[in-house]
């Protein structure tokens, strides 16, 4: 058997403003995937790391195999460090969103592409790698060969057959978060937000089709795992020492029938712990959000995107801005701390639809408010939309407003971008912190900011 380093490049940017910090879980379930199929296997979670300590550490591992995950931020990482250990390494493989997308980028630098869902591509390839055989027998990957004849070196890339995702996600080993650093993330979350807080992930894909939204890995697929796997699983988290769970499914109240499943598994166990998740506005009924409450959840989510019905189509959310207040009140009546994120600038925007947002999402009584600029990611059909005006590579910036850019021509300078954000977050501000003032000084505010908004270029 072989000895394998999986390694998640992630590296927080000087001017990180996340509140956000959460483990892989994807290379958590490779890793014990493997170890199912008796490999010796160490894991590299480089959050908590500076990136030379890092790639001393992947050194020192003297693994044969090694595995990088990568998504659009991590390119410069990942690559960096398969050439640091290309050396010593007898198989590089790369895997994730990015490299499941858009695969012969990697193939300078690595023997083989892992595309979408790793487990059984991973085990396979190492069973041929061990054996022998052709790596282009394997499904799921992406290849260079070369070939040296009569003096000229001909490369050929392939691709072999699309690997089936799995049906039974039961069947799979629960994530190997014993490789994880588990007391790091357990000290960052009860010094950032007074608990320590892992993800979950309850069932694997979205049956929805938003224009922005990045979900290569798992296609249009929509599989669920049994609530005694759900909760065995938040057993394991529970017993790490983490006493929050955040469901990290991209739909997890899609069907109120197997929540409540979930719930009395909860209940059966006599398991006492809060947890949050991700919830879409037209999913659930405003009696839910009170279940949800009396089961534990304590935060939820929404994926609100814009507060202008018009945009809500461009992007193809197929919600209305009427549904989205609508839950987020019940949310709000029902005692959860509520959350949202709105995507500002969209490619199709006016100034007064942008403007819609803002008043909207800071009429909203939230806890929590998530702003940002668009993001054409790989794979995606707002970037097939807008990939002819692209101009840079989207990566963490080094600017005094936050760790993001905007990487494509648009209608709206960068500048005004930033001006939008902040004027958002202080009117959020404003909502939450002055109490019986705020109406007022709101609408001061918004008034002389919106002049100003429409005067920047």
């Amino acid at each position: 058997m072989s000895k394998v380093l999986l390694i998640y490049p992630y590296f927080r940017p000087r001017r990180d403003r996340s509140v956000f910090r959460f483990p892989p879980l994807g290379l958590s379930y490779i890793a014990s995937s493997l170890l199912a199929a008796g490999h010796e296997v160490q894991l590299l979670d480089c959050t908590f790391m500076q990136k030379g300590e890092a790639c001393e550490q992947a050194l020192a591992a003297r693994a044969e195999v090694v595995g990088i995950y990568c998504m659009v931020t991590m390119l410069e990482d990942c690559l960096s460090l398969a050439r640091q250990l290309r050396s010593t390494t007898r198989l590089l493989i790369a895997g994730g969103p990015l490299p499941t997308c858009d695969p012969l980028v990697f193939l300078d630098d690595f023997d083989a592409v892992v595309r979408g869902e790793g487990e059984a591509t991973v085990v396979e390839l190492l069973k041929a790698y061990l054996s022998g055989i052709d790596f282009s027998t394997v499904p799921g990957l992406t290849l260079r060969k070369r070939e040296t004849r009569e003096g000229k070196t001909q490369v050929e890339d392939i691709f072999t057959p699309e690997r089936p995702f799995c049906k039974d996600l039961d069947s799979l080993p629960q994530p190997a978060r014993q490789l994880l650093p588990n007391e790091k993330y357990i000290q960052f979350g009860r010094n950032k937000y007074g608990y320590a807080i892992t993800t979950v992930m309850s069932t694997r894909g979205c049956p929805y089709d938003c224009e922005f939204c990045s979900n290569v890995i798992f296609g249009g697929s929509y599989r669920e795992r049994s609530a005694a796997n759900v909760v065995d699983e938040i057993e394991q988290a529970l017993a790490l020492g983490y006493d929050r769970i955040s469901f990290a499914d991209d739909v997890f109240t899609l069907h109120k029938k197997r929540l409540l499943e979930i719930f009395a598994e909860i209940r059966r166990r006599g398991l006492n712990f809060n947890w949050e998740c991700l919830a879409r506005v037209d999913s659930l009924d405003d009696d839910a959000y009170t279940e949800m409450y009396s089961a534990g959840c304590r935060r939820v989510y929404f994926g609100i995107e814009s507060g202008d019905d018009e945009i809500l189509k461009l992007m193809n959310k197929k919600i209305t801005v009427a549904q989205a207040r609508r839950a987020v009140l019940a949310a709000h009546r029902a005692g959860l701390q509520v959350g949202a994120f709105f995507i500002l600038f969209y490619p199709g925007e006016s100034n007064a639809t942008v403007l819609n947002t803002l008043r909207f999402a800071t009429s909203l009584p939230l806890d929590y408010l998530g702003l940002t600029m668009p993001y054409p990611l790989p794979g995606t059909a707002l970037y097939e939309r807008v990939k002819s005006q692209i101009k840079r590579q989207w990566r963490p910036a080094e600017s005094i407003f936050g760790s993001h850019v905007l990487i494509y021509d648009s209608r709206f300078s960068e500048a005004k971008m930033w001006f939008g954000i902040i004027k958002g977050h202080a009117q959020f501000t404003i909502r939450r912190r002055l109490g019986r003032l705020a109406p007022v000084l709101l609408r001061l505010f918004e008034k002389s900011t919106d002049w100003l908004f429409l005067k920047v270029k």
